[in-house]
């Protein structure tokens, strides 16, 4: 009967210790805010975040959401190996006018806490946006993001072949 009583303290600590886990001691994001720039009312945007498993166990991104329907997350319902990663994409619809920043919640199964991502903007009726894309500012936002896909592009080649390094030294 002991026995019994101690397997099951044992069960019950380490499912609390895990359930107190912060969400970022297990899960690092590549960044905690994506700004949009200005865009054009009824054109929706994307954008993706990179989730690192940074614990030395497999995790799994349980749910993800945002407070209302113009924000839509979405991702992988499979486990994340340890040091891997998974993206989140989250798209906003655009529909009204108005500056904007919306909150996206992370929920790690395992993990209580939740892990808060943003998106902001500023949505322009059509002929204020068409205005704006004259300006230098314009030209300057999107060459940042030019650069910024390339960046990312060089990043995920890096990664990729770091990985297929790291499986052809496993297997040798």
């Amino acid at each position: 009967m002991k026995k019994l009583f101690f397997l099951a303290a044992a069960f019950v600590t380490g499912f609390t210790a895990m359930a107190q886990q912060k969400a970022d001691e297990v899960i690092k994001i590549d960044m905690d805010q994506y700004n949009f720039g200005k865009i054009k009312q009824g054109v929706p945007v994307t954008t993706y975040f990179t989730v690192t498993n940074i614990s030395d166990k497999p995790v799994v991104i349980e749910n993800a959401w945002a407070g209302c329907g113009c924000t839509t997350p979405e991702w992988s319902k499979e486990p994340v190996a340890p040091k891997s990663t998974t993206k989140i994409k989250v798209g906003y619809n655009a529909a009204a006018v108005a500056p904007f920043t919306k909150d996206v919640n992370i929920k790690v199964a395992g993990v209580q806490e939740t892990k808060v991502i943003k998106i902001t903007c500023e949505v322009m009726e059509t002929k204020a946006f068409e205005a704006y894309t004259q300006t230098d500012e314009y030209k300057k936002a999107e060459k940042l993001k030019a650069d910024q896909l390339v960046k990312e592009a060089k990043d995920a080649k890096k990664a990729a072949k770091k990985t297929k390094k790291a499986a052809g030294n496993a297997t040798k």
